[in-house]
């Protein structure tokens, strides 16, 4: 009887953004074999979004058909795994309840396995990044939002209704900053992903006229001009991202007394900033833990390549269907 090489197979990933939507084709190494990318934004519909995705992406699944396509995972904002579902994401241009899954599912005749973008990363990060061989751990992705995934024995955590791990959405300074999508007051992201960090920015050169953050126009001050400052030794550009860190450092400790992970993976373009967001934040977090909990949990860079990681996470998903 021969031997079925399962490393052979090959998965395809789908990450959905508000602009746009990344694809490719992933084996079990997690080598990007053929990618590409379509406008998200383009499609009034779900139904037009699907069939300019089957089209774009047909030449690619003809390409590597013989060897054997698994199946596709799918990462979207919203992502019900569930329910595979899409339910009432603000940056989407459908709206509602979509059940994408199964109309992926139905179009290119491959079973389909959606979540939400932050666990996908989690999952991409278990199977080929940081958190291989971990089987307790916390995603954190830090960029325009403030993203997370938690797993824990192994497992990702979903919750009753799919949703669990809204982690920057928790509220960490009460009747602190208005969020300015969710209404919200006081949580991690209006403070912690570049958008807070700008605001921020703008909040502090404010009160430090000397600043060279006040030379920056509006429209571009935001968490790249502020390192870029930080690295010329501007105090108030080093302020911005001590702060950011203190309440960060803060918000990991209470994760860290939720779940007792291994470790927090950390991904996305604010932790470009270095030892200006990782001493603080580092240094809230130990301080704000219970004994028990001190210098045990690492904190680590994610070692997916931010362009490819978010095709990486979302084709993780289809070796776990």
């Amino acid at each position: 009887m021969g031997i079925l090489d399962l490393s052979s197979e090959l998965a395809i990933g789908i990450d959905i953004g508000g602009t746009n939507t990344k694809y490719g084709i992933v084996n079990h190494r997690g080598e990007i074999l053929d990618k590409g990318d379509i406008k998200t934004d383009a499609y009034p519909t779900i139904e037009s979004f699907i069939e300019g995705l089957y089209e774009a992406m047909k030449p690619i699944i003809e390409k590597n058909s013989s060897v054997g396509i698994k199946g596709i995972g799918m990462g979207a904002p919203n992502g019900n795994y569930y329910t595979g579902t899409i339910e009432y994401a603000p940056n989407l241009p459908w709206r509602g309840v979509i059940p994408i899954a199964k109309m992926v599912s139905d179009k290119f005749g491959i079973p389909c396995t959606l979540t939400n973008d932050a666990n996908a990363a989690a999952m991409g990060e278990m199977m080929y990044g940081a958190a291989r061989g971990m089987k307790d751990f916390i995603m954190i992705t830090l960029g325009t939002g403030v993203g997370s995934g938690i797993v824990a024995n192994g497992l990702m955590l979903y919750g009753h209704d799919g949703f669990a791990g809204e982690l920057g959405h928790t509220i960490v300074r009460p009747g602190g900053r208005k969020h300015w999508s969710t209404g919200a007051h006081g949580s991690l992201e209006a403070y912690c992903s570049a958008t807070g960090i700008a605001i921020t920015a703008k909040k502090l050169r404010a009160e430090n006229i000397h600043s060279a953050l006040n030379e920056v126009p509006e429209e571009n001050l935001d968490s790249r001009a502020v390192f870029e400052l930080a690295e010329k030794g501007d105090e108030t550009a080093m302020e911005v991202f001590r702060y950011t860190g203190q309440i960060l450092g803060e918000a990991l400790a209470n994760f860290i007394m939720f779940s007792s992970p291994e470790a927090i993976i950390l991904f996305g373009g604010v932790i470009k900033a270095g030892d200006y967001i990782m001493k603080p934040t580092k240094e809230h977090m130990e301080k704000n833990l219970l004994p028990i909990f001190q210098n045990k949990v690492k904190l680590v860079f994610s070692e997916l390549k931010e362009a490819d990681a978010a095709i990486l996470g979302a084709s993780a998903l289809a070796w776990e269907a």
